[in-house]
Order: C-alpha cells, then structure tokens, then sequence
C-alpha cells in the first residue's frame, strides 16, 4: 500500500463527510497526509517538506491503516495497543471512525 493509494481512498471518503472544521494529519512511517477540513470541502494531500502545525496528528504504520481498511483490526485495539498514537485535539480523532 502506498501513501498516493491511501490519500486517493481518503479523498473518496472525507468528500463523503461535513467538513472537519480542523486540520488532521495523519503521520505514516516516513511520510504524512493531511486532510484540511476548515473550508467548506474536507481536502486530502500528501504532505512533503512542509511545515505543517494541524490540529490532531494520528501516527500509525501503512501497514497498520491497510489492518484497519479492511477490518482486520478495530480501531480501539489499535489505540490501546500502541499501534496508532493520537496527539491534539481528540475531538477531531472521534470523527475518524466516518474516515474508514
């Protein structure tokens, strides 16, 4: 799974939604998306050599995103395992759950 496959998946999904009203950067390996939903559409790209300062950042592995897509994991696990770690603003990390 690469990180163009998975901000073309979350494009698909985050147009789907109301808008976040906040920024959410989703931190993956070496390399991060960001959903920036504080217009009037959610939109999705990846981030590269940009200094970014979100509003939440989840951190997780390609891998660990691909278990949760396909329901292989559950996303509480995740969390209580350590496999994914969240950072800010916890509001907006509870809205994921419309994101998979």
């Amino acid at each position: 799974m690469s990180i163009e496959s998975v901000c073309e998946d979350m494009s698909e999904k985050a147009s789907g939604i109301d808008p976040l009203g906040k920024t959410l950067l989703f931190d993956f390996d070496d390399e991060q998306m960001l959903i920036d939903g504080t217009g009037a559409t959610n939109v999705v790209s990846v981030v590269t050599g940009q200094d970014v300062e979100p509003d939440c950042v989840v951190r997780m592995s390609l891998d660990t995103y691909g278990k949760l897509q396909r329901n292989e994991i559950k996303p509480f696990m995740a969390v209580a395992s350590g496999k994914i770690k969240v950072k800010g603003d916890m509001s907006i990390a509870s809205k994921l759950k419309k994101l998979t």
